[in-house]
């Protein structure tokens, strides 16, 4: 396992074959003039000292040094070392609309954006919990299993958008029955929440008896209402443009709005509680407040990768092929020679 900690220098390794390019060329450039000033192999026997390899030699010396320093700029990072720790903290799970009324932009930049922003400051105030992501429309689908890796959580996070989901509509109790069933276990006695992050927008009648049966199994809901009561029109948009509104049946441009009477009733059923999404501020002190009041359990965390920067051997391997560049000589090896590896003192004697 290994992770590059400064990826934007990579685009420094051009240099290589560029500078291979301008070798070449030069000997190119240095070969013709030597034709153009004398025999050749009289010139050879002008400086019988001179190896034919070593340039060459010399050359890839320079080229491998400059790449390792190039990869210690990078900080290629490994992990050397995995364990198992244990936490103390809450499981929980963040459900996101991502049904087209989340596009509409009467929150800026629209509902959708708002509500991964909302989810972002969440988790950067977490500390030892364990949580998970939910997509939901028409139906739900799990995004990220319970993990304790918040990095790769908001990663999987930025990816959601309303085509992830073939189903349209909205049903906040798929949500809700796929968090109380798949991704919390009914025999672990780790305190639970489930935080929805909507317009309130239901399409189904069956969200009230999800969230009751939440409450059973001790599942405290928190919801979050994005979006205004005004409303605002669903843009469609192309290349970033927008090209048109969603309209309904009747040709009419369709206002959604926000119904935070719905998540409210939700939350009540779970002796959780609704927040005003439009606010962040308002979400992260309220959710922080309960989660201060909840009770954490000690449970065991997964693999951990405890990764270790690496510059330091690029680093050295460099500066060492440097060093030897600097010390060797154009001329040629006395043990070397005498293998005639290239075979220069028989062409020598057969001229």
């Amino acid at each position: 396992m290994y992770e590059l900690e400064e990826k934007g220098y990579l685009y420094l390794l051009v240099v290589v074959p560029v500078l291979v390019l301008l070798f070449l060329y030069v000997q190119y450039w240095k070969r013709k003039k030597q034709a153009a000033f004398g025999d050749l192999d009289l010139i050879k026997k002008l400086s019988p000292e001179k190896s034919l390899f070593k340039p060459t030699l010399k050359f890839a010396l320079v080229l491998l040094g400059l790449t390792f320093l190039i990869l210690a700029l990078v900080n290629p990072k490994m992990g050397i070392k995995m364990e198992k720790v244990k936490r103390q903290g809450i499981d929980i799970v963040f459900a996101i609309d991502v049904s087209k009324s989340m596009l509409a932009e009467d929150v800026a930049p629209n509902r959708l954006e708002k509500s991964k922003q909302i989810v972002s400051q969440l988790i950067n105030q977490l500390g030892s919990d364990r949580i998970g992501i939910i997509a939901y429309s028409g139906s739900a689908f799990p995004v990220l299993p319970m993990t304790s890796d918040y990095a790769v959580a908001k990663m999987f996070m930025q990816t959601m958008n309303p085509g992830m989901i073939s189903s349209q509509g909205t049903s906040i109790d798929e949500a809700i029955n796929l968090a109380a069933n798949n991704f919390f276990d009914k025999k672990d006695k780790t305190n639970k929440l489930l935080v929805i992050i909507s317009d309130g927008e239901d399409h189904s009648d069956n969200a009230q008896s999800a969230a009751e049966d939440a409450d059973k199994m001790g599942l405290k809901i928190i919801t979050v209402g994005v979006g205004t009561e005004k409303g605002g029109a669903i843009p469609l948009k192309r290349n970033g443009v927008v090209e048109s509104y969603q309209k309904d049946q009747d040709n009419q441009v369709v206002i959604t709005k926000r119904n935070a009477e719905v998540l409210a009733t939700i939350a009540k059923s779970t002796k959780g509680g609704y927040v005003d999404g439009n606010s962040t501020k308002a979400v992260t002190d309220y959710v922080k407040k309960v989660l201060d009041n909840t009770q954490k359990t000690e449970f065991e965390g997964a693999m951990m990768a405890d990764y270790k920067s690496q510059f330091q051997w690029f680093l050295g391997f460099g500066f060492f092929c440097l060093f030897l560049d600097v010390f060797l000589t154009e001329r040629k090896t006395k043990w070397v020679r005498k293998m005639n590896l290239f075979n220069e003192e028989k062409e020598t004697e057969n001229k």
